[in-house]
């Protein structure tokens, strides 16, 4: 968090689009990619020249550029000179914190998101944000890390002949956000899975991790809720957009995302409502243990008092020699037997008692 702040804090008293790369410390290659097609014909490369992208702006064909890397300004600064792309959306595009939005600059499109997948582990929660931008022949896409979840539509791409669908670029467009959407609903999947077993370790026995779990699965559902709620904004900006590059026939898909994201908010609602729950059930549970031991405790005490009082009377110097009423009992020959039965009538009796009152 500190080295972040200290990248915000480069930007005080810049004049307003100034590209300045707000993120996480990286040092790894930017990577370009290109898929460019037509209805029967396809080509991916890797490009090694920020230069060899520039054809693509105009070409007649479909072209996806993709950039792995934003940390290196200079190259979003060439590739945002050459297609007119305006510096305050370009600063948008490098400031990984930015909140989810929707820009109409005319000749494009500009939406950014944040994109969700879990770690190896598949406990961590990694989050990145990816810009869409599109025209009327290409789509840029611009992220921090190669780690993405477009692989279903760079297949669906390369495998569908003809490509009558994917000929227009506001299609190409809703196609990568809705994969991005998608993905919402498998972490989503993962976590009601989590919270069912812990359902169910709640009602058996709760233990001290499972706290940790609960926290963590709150932070979690908390940060979705960041990164979805705006999102809704955004497909509803691009619904009642007039930009003449959303085609009539891409609407009906972009209603349909629009009612997938409702869909995200509404079960991100649901599960932290059932997080939640899930605290108080943890909460009671480990009060009820704690009550349970406590009367456990309590009758064992109540039992041995008695007992102890018993024992502390025959405990005692007495000499029936000097008077009779000096406990005879000791005298008896078998007083010893008569002390210890008298101690399991009472103690007998008070398990009895507890157990007609239901206590046990």
């Amino acid at each position: 968090m500190a080295k972040r702040v200290s990248r915000v804090s480069k930007k005080l008293g810049l004049k307003p689009g100034s590209v300045v790369y707000v993120g996480a410390e990286r040092t790894e290659e930017v990577k370009i990619t290109i898929i460019d097609y037509t209805e029967t014909e396809y080509q991916e490369k890797t490009v090694s020249a920020v230069e060899e992208c520039f054809p693509f702006k105009d070409s007649p064909t479909i072209s996806w550029i993709n950039v792995d890397g934003i940390h290196d300004t200079h190259i979003v600064e060439q590739i945002g000179s050459h297609f007119g792309m305006h510096p305050l959306v370009l600063e948008d595009i490098v400031n990984t914190g930015q909140r989810p939005k929707m820009e109409d600059a005319g000749e494009y499109l500009m939406v950014a998101m944040k994109m969700l997948y879990r770690g190896k582990d598949n406990d961590e929660l990694k989050s990145e944000q990816v810009s869409v931008l599109f025209g009327a022949n290409w789509v840029m896409t611009f992220q921090e890390t190669g780690e993405d979840v477009f692989d279903i539509v760079r297949q669906r791409i390369k495998k569908t002949v003809p490509r009558v669908r994917f000929m227009t670029s506001d299609y190409l467009a809703y196609a990568l956000i809705d994969a991005v959407v998608d993905h919402y609903f498998i972490i989503l999947e993962s976590i009601g899975e989590k919270i069912e077993n812990l359902e169910d370790e709640m009602s058996e026995y709760p233990k001290p991790d499972s706290l940790e779990t609960i926290r963590n699965l709150k932070k979690q559902l908390i940060f979705m809720r960041k990164a979805v709620w705006p999102l809704r904004e955004v497909i509803g900006g691009m619904e009642r957009t007039e930009s003449k590059l959303i085609i009539p026939s891409t609407e009906p898909y972009l209603r349909d995302l629009y009612e997938h994201i409702i869909q995200v908010i509404d079960t991100v609602e649901t599960y932290r409502d059932m997080v939640s729950g899930l605290l108080d059930l943890y909460h009671t549970g480990v009060s009820n243990r704690m009550n349970e031991v406590m009367k456990v405790l309590t009758i064992f005490a109540t039992i041995f008092i008695p007992l102890g009082f018993l024992a502390g009377v025959y405990g005692m110097n007495f000499d029936t020699g000097i008077s009779p009423f000096n406990l005879p009992e000791l005298g008896f020959r078998y007083g010893y037997l008569f002390f210890w039965g008298l101690v399991i009538i009472v103690a007998g009796g008070l398990l009895w008692f507890f157990k007609r009152k239901k206590w046990l």
